[in-house]
């Protein structure tokens, strides 16, 4: 059998001064040690592989040793600290919490708390996982965590803090370890690798002080795995194909290519990461932390912030010193967002693709030339949502009914050749839909102004998307119709057909499924129809004030609209609130809703009394 122990056992740090990255704690210990103020109960909190359970047990060594040093280091010498070493110390009792989380291992502990040490000055109890006990646990626990014999001292260690009970936390000193730094990582490493006769480069070291993420231990068995791969002789580049990284180096030419405007390089770039079994989420972070480092390597006060070997930590700062700051920026940014939307794309590589061209575009944006932004859009291109009817469509491309069409020689000031007819009209859709609503401007064209205004919300949006503002709100409409009521009042005022009951519904339910963004009003309307009062004349019934006050605003509005639809200028529409004199009322509030069934049923009243129940 092999004799073979692996490094995170091997090297585990035998006395404080040992110990990696916890210089502030282990000084804290070393002082109640030498002082003898020792608490009888102490927490040791931090993530997986930082020394919790480690220290905890040079504490228990240290505090027990007959000879201890001026510093509060021990002594290795004693008795104590050979049984210590030896494992045969009766003063240490360690106890895994997460296979012994009952009651009955609690009591076994209780009893041991009452023998008293046969050597040395204290009985130490070291509790690992403490947060796998279970409540019954912890309550028999606390009595003899708050009094213990003068002899007993508990250590506690967890990587969950939250998960122990407050009235643990109050009876405890709590310590909390820190992650280990990258460089505090690599200086160990080092050192176990000069002791073991392996042969390492400082760049290797980085990466698995990198992939640790801030722990020793694993860190270690990185070390150990990557020893055995490359047969002592730990290089760079059998470090990242063993541990699957992906190498810095391409991030450099990846923001080369960006800053250079090169779109098929940097794409081409991703093609071949995953084509490697690469992750395309692990291409985008790995771009947005390097975006990250270059941004700190622009100044030379958070040059340190840079976690590289100063080889690397010098490639950054070139490279910074050709970045804008804002293409580092914009460039955090999409990286970022694309990284947060990864998982909810349903087409991940183009979402990545997508976010590359973006960033490749900061420096070298993409001009449209001028000839193809003068070409207006055809009438006939304009899109039309599959859930619109025909009769929707037609309102967005024609929002206003207009006489035949008007002979356009005012177009040009002076006489001209007189152009096509298609090529006269041609401007005319690109005034109507890239027009500002709210400021509308004058028109060579008579029938110009006209077109622009009362159009639906559903047409705002597509003027939005054409280049034009979007309403996105009932009071910016309020205040964009306010200002072309006049105009459309003489557009309609020649508009006299007949309005029959099926056509008012139609038109009804149009505008509510053209006004979909609405939600408030869409939903009234749909539960409330128009009633025919007199001639054209029509009210509409709600049931309370706050649905008055929501449909009321927006009565002229749906006039207009309905006028438009029905080709009928003479519509009225007045909004009235029902009394609870008319016998009409429908529940709204759970309170309302559970009263009403009461009503109807009785029996649901003594389920209440029974369960004792609150209505909300």
């Amino acid at each position: 059998m092999s004799d073979y122990i692996v490094s995170a056992r091997k090297y585990r740090p035998q006395s404080f001064k040992t110990v990696v990255g916890q210089k502030a704690l282990v000084q804290t210990l070393k002082n109640a040690v030498t002082s003898g103020k020792l608490a009888h109960a102490y927490l040791f909190c931090g993530p997986r592989g930082v020394g919790k359970t480690t220290c905890a047990r040079i504490f228990a060594k240290t505090i027990n040793c007959q000879h201890p040093t001026p510093d509060g280091e021990a002594c290795c010498e004693c008795e104590s600290c050979n049984a210590f070493d030896e494992q045969r110390s009766y003063n240490v009792y360690e106890l895994d919490a997460a296979s012994n989380n009952g009651v009955d291992q609690i009591r076994d502990l209780i009893e041991q708390v009452q023998v008293a040490p046969q050597i040395g000055k204290y009985k130490v109890f070291i509790i690992d996982e403490v947060h796998m006990l279970s409540t019954a646990a912890f309550n028999a626990f606390l009595k003899t965590l708050e009094e213990p014999p003068r002899h007993a001292i508990f250590v506690m260690c967890t990587t969950e803090k939250q998960k122990i009970l407050p009235t643990i936390l109050s009876r405890c000193q709590t310590y909390d370890f820190q992650r280990i730094t990258v460089q505090d990582i690599v200086d160990q490493l080092t050192r176990i690798a000069n002791e073991e006769g392996v042969m390492a480069e400082a760049q290797a070291l980085q990466v698995i002080a990198r992939k640790a993420d801030g722990g020793m231990r694993d860190a270690l068995s990185i070390f150990d795995q990557i020893v055995s791969f490359t047969d002592g002789k730990v290089t760079y580049q059998a470090t990242i194909d063993n541990l699957n990284i992906l190498d810095y180096e391409l991030f450099f030419r990846l923001t080369d290519a960006a800053l250079a405007g090169n779109i098929p390089a940097a794409v081409k770039m991703l093609d071949d990461v995953i084509r490697r079994g690469f992750d395309a989420q692990s291409f985008i972070g790995g771009w947005a932390s390097h975006l990250r480092d270059l941004m700190v390597a622009q100044d030379p006060a958070t040059l340190s912030l840079i976690e590289a070997g100063p080889e690397v930590a010098q490639q950054y700062q070139r490279q910074a010193a050709g970045c804008h700051p804002a293409f580092l920026y914009q460039g955090l940014q999409i990286a970022s967002d694309c990284d947060f939307n990864y998982r909810n794309s349903r087409n991940k590589r183009l979402l990545v693709e997508l976010a590359i061209v973006k960033i490749c575009q900061i420096m070298h944006p993409i001009q449209v030339p001028a000839s193809q932004q003068q070409v207006a859009p055809q009438p006939t291109q304009q899109p039309v949502r599959p859930a619109q009817t025909q009769t929707q469509a037609q309102a967005y491309q024609q929002p206003v009914r207009q006489p035949s069409p008007q002979p356009v020689p005012q177009q040009t000031p002076q006489p001209t050749p007189q152009p096509a007819p298609q090529q006269a009209m041609r401007p005319q859709p690109q005034a109507q839909f890239q027009q500002p609503l709210s400021q509308p401007a004058p028109q060579p064209l008579p029938q110009a102004q006209p077109q622009t205004v009362g159009l639906p919300s559903g047409a705002n949006r597509f003027a939005a998307r054409a280049g034009g503002p979007r309403i996105a709100s009932l009071n910016g409409v309020q205040q964009q119709q306010q200002t072309t009521t006049s105009a459309t009042q003489t557009a309609i005022q020649e508009m006299n057909e007949p309005v029959t009951p099926d056509a008012l519904r139609r038109s009804w339910k149009q505008f509510i499924s053209t006004y979909t963004t609405e939600q408030l009003l869409t939903k009234l309307m749909t539960g409330c129809l128009p009633q025919q009062v007199e001639g054209t004349q029509y009210k509409v019934t709600v049931l309370s004030n706050a649905q008055f006050e929501i449909i009321e605003p927006q009565k002229e509005r749906i006039t207009r609209y309905l006028c438009e639809q029905l080709h009928n200028s003479h519509i009225k529409l007045s909004v009235e609130v029902t009394s609870e004199d008319d016998g009409i009322k429908i529940p709204f509030s759970p309170r309302e809703k559970i009263q009403d069934m009461i009503s109807k049923n009785p029996s649901i009243n003594s389920l209440i009394e029974t369960f004792e129940l609150e209505i909300g």
